[in-house]
């Protein structure tokens, strides 16, 4: 019998399975178009029938919503769209009895421009948090501090009357920034994640940790070198070597990672993206005292997948002393679909079941985006009704993140699919109702019941679960790579092109085979097959 992994000593997080909830669109249970907390557990025992690990709620705090959520006005509070404290205390609850672990965003770079601190802040350069947020003076015609652009679109800087001052935000001038050099700032934020550890929390994503702190200094950027790609904000001709990605920011991550070791097993990943990621993910996750995992966006933005780019990004990540958990996510809620980016229409269906199984199969934790169990494709959502401020800004030059977001069809035949009794937020896919989890459930040959006895054969083999890996092979097609732990060996093949492939000579054909994809069998690979084999 293969070894169960939860026999190690292994923290509950190494190598767990991540199914990622954006609470707007998951599920609704009061009937005003909007998923809501009450329906995270109305539905939480479909995470659970998959064999996910845990769940990641994206924000469900108090906020305006102009960033849905990641505009927070009160830390410590839940919004009324998706209910009360309570209605969070019974989704722990409810996750905690089905096995689940329960982790929650973190948005530490900024908050609303109504939250109470900065209510105080912009009254004036003397009251008690006057430095709590990143204040400056302008130049001597009246223009910004300096050349710092916006994610978003246009300066990084708005104008204060009531201060005299400019505000600086890296993303909506509704999202003014947080001075996370300050002390008092970060003991503020450290509360704030004290208060959800205290109600039962697992642990905690933190949102673009590496754009908390900024140059005190407010050098100018200086201009980006042409790489070919277009550009569709002004922040797109910059090097952000300045306005993000200070070295101070590991100093805070010891303190959070020191406060959640006081809870015992309490998990902490960051996001972080930019041009520095993958130096700024090691230092955040390096030794005992820092995170305990990160991901950044090498593949949520990759227009193709390749071996070569699985290759080079898991190579990144050895398995040596001192080196962060890495954590893998194809999809989430600010990147376009995978089927939508990485496939042609009509190879969807075989394309999906290859993807999963190589997320499956990959070193590291696995994030699971809600409805990429189904297949869902990326949504054309009309002008009039994005939601996504990005978009409305920059359309139609930017994919709007609002086709990522679409409300999850529960039921094929139910009125808005089972997701509310009103019309949803945004609308439905046209494609997504045949993909329904009810009808999936019911089919023996579905992606959503591949995913369930993937997400198995994870939890059964630790070669899968938290095992080495090894690249063998990554040419214009084939993907071969090893994973090896406590005694079990597992090597894992899979052709990433729609046209078959020969069986590689290097590689011994074995009928130990634990699961195939698209009728590939040992000496033979077909469009999109691939094999996980016990050697």
């Amino acid at each position: 019998m293969t070894p169960d992994p939860r026999s190690t000593d292994l923290p509950w997080w190494k190598g767990a399975v991540i199914y990622q909830i954006y609470p707007r669109s998951f599920q609704d249970s009061n009937g005003d178009g909007i998923g809501d907390l009450a329906g995270i557990t109305q539905r939480l025992e479909h995470v659970a029938r998959l064999g996910a690990d845990a769940i990641w709620i994206s924000p469900f705090f108090t906020s305006p919503m102009r960033d849905f959520g990641y505009d927070i006005a009160d830390y410590c509070g839940v919004d009324p769209i998706f209910g009360t404290l309570a209605d969070f205390d019974a989704v722990v609850a409810r996750a905690h009895e089905l096995g689940l672990k329960v982790t929650i965003d973190q948005v530490y770079a900024h908050t609303s421009d109504l939250h109470d601190w900065f209510v105080n802040s912009r009254t004036g350069q003397s009251g008690d948090k006057a430095d709590w947020y990143v204040w400056a003076d302008p130049k001597a015609d009246g223009t910004p501090p300096n050349n710092w652009q916006s994610v978003f679109g246009g300066p990084a800087w708005t104008w204060d009357a009531r201060r005299g001052q400019y505000y600086m935000h890296q993303f909506l001038a509704s999202q003014p920034q947080l001075n996370v050099h300050n002390r008092a700032v970060q003991d503020a934020l450290l509360d704030a994640m004290r208060f959800w550890l205290d109600r039962g929390v697992d642990g905690f994503r933190l949102d673009a940790l590496n754009h908390s702190m900024h140059d005190p200094q407010l050098r100018d950027n200086p201009p980006a070198p042409e790489n070919g790609k277009p550009r569709t904000r002004p922040f797109d001709f910059q090097i952000r070597r300045y306005n993000q990605s200070h070295p101070d920011v590991v100093g805070f991550v010891e303190r959070i990672r020191a406060l959640c070791d006081d809870y015992g097993a309490v998990f902490t990943m960051a996001e972080v993206g930019g041009d520095l990621a993958e130096k700024e993910m090691k230092a955040y996750t390096a030794g005992d005292d820092r995170l305990n995992s990160a991901y950044g966006f090498n593949f949520l933005y990759a227009d193709r997948l390749t071996p070569a780019l699985v290759k080079d990004t898991i190579e990144r990540w050895p398995d040596a002393a001192g080196m962060g958990w890495p954590s893998w996510a194809f999809e989430n809620h600010d990147a376009p679909r995978a089927l939508s980016r990485w496939c042609a229409p009509e190879d969807r269906t075989a394309f999906a079941r290859l993807k999963m199984a190589l997320l499956i199969a990959l070193r590291g934790n696995a994030i699971l985006y809600q409805g990429e169990e189904l297949g869902l494709t990326q949504v054309e959502i009309p002008f009039e009704r994005l939601q996504d401020p990005e978009a409305i800004a920059n359309w139609p030059l930017t994919l709007s993140r609002d086709g990522a977001r679409t409300p999850l069809p529960w039921t094929a035949e139910a009125a808005q699919a089972g997701f509310s009794s009103a019309e949803p937020w945004l609308p439905h896919g046209d494609d997504h109702l045949a993909l329904a989890v009810d009808a999936q459930d019911a089919d023996p040959a579905s992606l959503m019941n591949l995913t369930r006895h993937l997400l198995a054969l994870r939890k059964a083999n630790p070669a899968l679960h938290h095992g080495a890996l090894d690249i063998l092979i990554a040419d214009e097609r084939t993907l071969a790579f090893r994973r090896t732990a406590d005694g079990q060996s597992m090597l894992c093949l899979f052709n990433l092109s729609n046209q078959p492939v020969q069986w590689p000579d290097e590689i011994a054909a074995s009928n130990h085979v634990l699961c195939t994809i698209n009728d590939a069998a040992p000496g033979a690979l077909p469009a999109y097959g691939a094999l996980l084999i016990e050697e």
